[in-house]
């Protein structure tokens, strides 16, 4: 197999402040791609790649989403995940999840364990619980309430992060993953564009893509399907197709950003934000990480 076949993406969210270091996080992103890499070169596939690195973007409490959460107005921590794979194009997902370390494995079991595509609230905590996932025994003690102070909105606003992951493995399959916290002091019950295929996440034969930003404005836009439909029945590039979803959140008058791979191998990252946390391995080998 060779390596020239394997490309992924990865992001933290498109929150990144202006004047704020990040070099712990760009550092810890380039390790996950290597750690990524390295198993794609072992002949992992992309939907395990996918899953593994978000379950470790979740687990950092570096970003906002699983153990990086900040509670909702009510002091709750509502998380949201959904995973999609291009092979077979099915897709996982769990809204507003509360007492459970990883989002995307339960929403990764959801997709391989039941008849469905997602649960919500308490039924997806209920599964979560059957499957016996790893739950939080101590909420104040567990979460980081990362990017607390990187919002870059005025109050009243949608501030927010995201973490995901696109992949492409070396047998051509696609992947993608996507899981958050959601928005800074959101109504309890909000769900935004992470946990629902097409518009946070999406994976089919052409292109997988991971969503990050003001999830409302993706909602509107079927933003991560769109793409797809753009490079099949349009023709676009995936440059192209991932410029012009950006442009259309930017003209609703959202912002944010996403993270994209093709069935070739090509990565496209856009955003229409300050900064977007992200890391990439494209085609022939290089790594690269940014936060803007």
């Amino acid at each position: 197999m060779s390596n020239k076949c394997l490309s992924l993406a990865l992001h933290g969210g498109a929150g990144a402040k202006p004047g704020r270091n990040y070099d712990r996080e760009i550092a810890h992103m380039k390790g996950l791609v290597e750690q990524a890499r390295d198993a794609l070169r072992a002949g992992a596939t992309a939907l395990d790649v996918a899953t593994s690195t978000t379950v470790a973007l979740e687990a950092s409490g570096l970003y906002v989403a699983g153990r990086g959460a900040s509670p909702n107005l009510a002091g709750e921590y509502e998380l949201d995940a959904c995973i999609m794979d291009g092979l077979s194009g099915k897709a996982g997902a769990v809204a507003a999840l509360q007492g459970f370390k990883s989002p995307i494995t339960a929403a990764r079991a959801v997709m391989d364990r039941t008849p469905h595509v997602m649960l919500a609230g308490s039924g997806a905590a209920r599964f979560a619980a059957e499957q016996a996932l790893e739950a939080i025994d101590d909420p104040k003690a567990w979460f980081t309430h990362a990017g607390q102070f990187e919002a870059n909105h005025a109050p009243g606003a949608l501030a927010h992060g995201t973490v995901g992951c696109v992949v492409r493995d070396g047998e051509g399959r696609l992947a993608a993953a996507t899981s958050t916290a959601g928005v800074f002091n959101k109504m309890p019950g909000r769900v935004g564009d992470s946990p629902i295929p097409a518009a946070g996440a999406w994976a089919d034969a052409h292109v997988a893509v991971s969503c990050t930003g003001q999830g409302e404005y993706f909602i509107r836009l079927a933003a991560a399907a769109q793409i797809g439909f753009r490079m099949r029945f349009a023709g676009q590039s995936l440059e192209e197709a991932t410029k012009a979803v950006i442009a259309e959140l930017a003209a609703l008058g959202g912002d944010g950003g996403l993270i994209a791979v093709s069935a070739d191998g090509s990565v496209s990252t856009p955003f229409h934000s300050q900064g977007m946390k992200r890391a990439t391995l494209s085609g022939d080998g290089t790594i690269s990480a940014a936060a803007f």
